[in-house]
């Protein structure tokens, strides 16, 4: 059983702010860098440079009419945005920041973050098929596809994570990494992993269930207001969501590179503001990886996608699970 302390709370609820937050920062920037990509200005109206253009784009949602269709299902057409948002502040209890600086540490931490990480997809496919819109469903059905055919893969390196640990604790997992990240341990289920990441968050080059020239906006083309709102919000939140995962599975979480050779023992403050900031500059460098490969690769096609989860990653992440576990097993032995 988990210990549950005053200290978990404070953690979890700054947690919970700071990724409330760091979505609208998340929306600025991914202004910012598109519009540097394409050489234009950005956002550059509201507030200094731009920067109070996410609560002006709230604020709009909001002042908007809320539409549901008449002939969809009600309940379930409100409801759906709401799963996607709560999937993804339930991720964040089990993520250390740094060292002791979690919500709660429970025996399979790593099950319970690949079991509600896939949850989120049933907001998108229920939001499909309560709008009663040929391609709102469609949107939705891809969605489905997509997640069972890049779960496996995604499921597969993080299981290479684990034997090296033997452990199923998220915590034990970022402890181990204080000498040598798992990046340069196991590099295939890293890369696995990161592109795995990209097709479960439903973003460029893997935005088929959106997919403007094909579903015109796909599951959410009934959607209005704060409930487009949600969506939306909750893409960006799945966004920091996988860079922190990124980070914590196979980029150190909150060390520093080799940090095992050469830091020498700092006093708990220290060690404690240290490992909150390398978490995070890494964590913005992957949001900053998401921007980029958004802008930069064109969509592929759903044949295309479905080929790369089935024929390639899938086997891929088998056959690195394999080695790894034999490398392991005669090392040990």
């Amino acid at each position: 059983m988990a210990e549950v302390t005053l200290s978990s709370f404070i953690v979890l609820g700054v947690a919970l702010f700071m990724l409330l937050n760091s979505a609208a920062i998340a929306v600025y920037a991914e202004r910012r860098v598109a519009a540097f990509i394409q050489n234009r200005m950005g956002p550059n109206r509201v507030g200094p440079a731009g920067l109070l253009q996410p609560i002006a784009d709230v604020l709009k949602l909001l002042l908007k009419e809320d539409v549901t269709p008449t002939e969809g299902n009600k309940f379930i057409h409100a409801v759906a945005p709401m799963i996607p948002v709560i999937t993804a502040l339930m991720t964040v209890a089990v993520i250390p920041f740094g060292e002791g600086l979690y919500a709660t540490n429970i025996n399979a931490s790593v099950l319970y973050l690949l079991a509600v990480a896939s949850l989120g997809v049933y907001g998108v496919t229920l939001a499909g098929w309560a709008s009663n819109s040929k391609y709102s469903l469609l949107g939705g059905l891809r969605a489905a596809a997509q997640m069972i055919s890049y779960e496996l893969p995604l499921g597969m390196a993080v299981a290479s994570v684990v034997i090296f640990v033997g452990s199923l604790r998220v915590v034990d997992i970022a402890a181990y990494q204080e000498t040598w990240w798992f990046f340069f341990l196991n590099p295939l289920g890293a890369i696995i992993f990161i592109i795995a990441a990209f097709a479960e968050s439903n973003r460029t080059p893997f935005d088929l269930v959106e997919a403007e020239q094909e579903l015109v906006g796909g599951f959410h083309t009934e959607y209005s207001s704060m409930k487009f709102g949600m969506f939306f919000l909750a893409e960006y939140m799945h966004v920091v969501i996988n860079s922190m995962l990124m980070t914590t599975f196979f980029f150190g979480a909150y060390h520093l590179p080799f940090a095992g050779y050469w830091l020498p023992e700092l006093s708990p403050l220290v060690k404690g503001i240290l490992d909150v900031s390398v978490f995070t500059i890494k964590t913005g460098f992957f949001m900053f990886l998401f921007i980029w490969v958004r802008w930069t690769i064109p969509r592929f096609k759903y044949n295309q996608v479905m080929k790369l989860g089935w024929s390639r990653l899938l086997p891929l992440s088998i056959a690195n699970f394999i080695v790894i576990a034999a490398i392991l097993f005669f090392i040990v032995n």
